[in-house]
């Protein structure tokens, strides 16, 4: 394993066989999985066993979150959350280009109680989703959301026997892990130049699974060549995100990928796989010795939330302003992927 290679196209690997009552079939699985991880940091999974009428539900709930009035939307705005969660309007993000981004989103995560002890002890990541007064959208957008943690937490134990590891080394963090999923919709946009739309970034948690309504996705090969990712019936995207390119000190990297500008309305909806908030992450001790130095640890929740407090306006303004403090040893955006290895080369 020695990081993403010059591939040319993403691999589609069939992960039914975790589900196998057979211990090899399971093996046989992981490894594939592990072996795209390690080579591409990309992959299409099929498979997974989810009834496709859980996507068609969640995707028509949005659509009907979406085409509301401005001011509705922004009744539900994320900066009135105390935990990240409710509506995202065009403009309030911006990432490596520096310029507000066009889509708006939606966004969601493990739906706690209010009187949950880490929301009432002030946990930026962890409470209550945010929820439209739309009928049915709740249960929609949860029903997917459980259904897309479940195949999580199979690629999870995925991921630790492909490496060599525990199968329960990842696993036992993620008992109430700050996952969230993202409604994003990208507006029609007859104006649009192919060009690059969100800038090229990591994802901040352990790994994302990605299902988009249309094609724009790109991901950086070990070359720094950006190569489509086309949606693909029956399948999900899934990438490597920080913390496994930390635990594994970079022979799992997390894929730097982008979305362009493209005229055609599109929806994505990301689960951004995370363990629990507090989980100390560091290199492997069979990974620790790779590389010229030492990474340092991060906590996994940690790690998100500064990553978060630094792309959200809402959240950028609190930080200027004194009212809201990152965690000590946050670290600047961009410092994973394939554009921070190719700077440290």
């Amino acid at each position: 394993m020695s990081g993403a290679t010059s591939f040319t196209s993403v691999p589609i690997v069939d992960v039914s066989g975790l589900s196998s009552q057979d211990a090899a079939e399971r093996e046989r699985a992981a490894n594939a999985i592990g072996k795209a991880a390690g080579e591409v940091g990309f992959l299409y999974v099929s498979g997974t066993g989810i009834d496709e009428t859980l996507f068609e539900r969640m995707l028509a709930a949005t659509k009907e979150f979406f085409a509301l009035p401005l001011e509705e939307k922004m009744r539900y705005y994320i900066g009135l959350s105390k935990c990240h969660r409710g509506y995202v309007p065009s403009g309030e993000e911006g990432l490596a280009t520096g310029t507000p981004e066009t889509k708006e989103a939606f966004d969601t995560a493990l739906d706690l109680p209010a009187d949950d002890p880490d929301h009432l002890a002030g946990n930026p990541m962890l409470g209550p989703n945010t929820w439209p007064d739309l009928a049915g959208f709740a249960d929609a957008v949860t029903a997917y959301y459980d259904a897309v943690i479940d195949v999580g937490h199979r690629l999870l134990w995925a991921f630790a026997v492909a490496l060599g590891e525990d199968p329960d080394t990842f696993s036992r963090h993620a008992t109430k892990t700050p996952s969230q999923l993202r409604l994003i919709h990208y507006p029609y946009n007859p104006d649009a130049q192919d060009a690059e739309g969100i800038g090229a970034h990591t994802d901040y948690e352990c790994f994302t699974l990605l299902k988009p309504t249309a094609p724009g996705l790109e991901v950086m090969n070990g070359d720094g060549e950006w190569i489509d990712v086309p949606p693909v019936p029956g399948t999900f995207v899934v990438n490597i995100g920080d913390m496994l390119e930390l635990w594994t000190n970079g022979a799992y990297v997390a894929t730097s990928h982008r979305v362009r500008k493209v005229k055609e309305e599109r929806y994505s909806f990301p689960l951004f796989f995370n363990v629990d908030y507090h989980t100390e992450v560091k290199p492997l001790p069979q990974f620790a010795s790779r590389g010229d130095k030492q990474r340092p640890a991060l906590r996994a929740g940690e790690h998100l939330f500064a990553q978060t407090a630094q792309t959200f306006a809402y959240l950028r303004n609190r930080v200027e302003s004194g009212d809201l403090v990152l965690p000590d040893g946050s670290l600047e955006t961009g410092q994973f992927g394939q554009q921070a290895l190719q700077k440290r080369a």
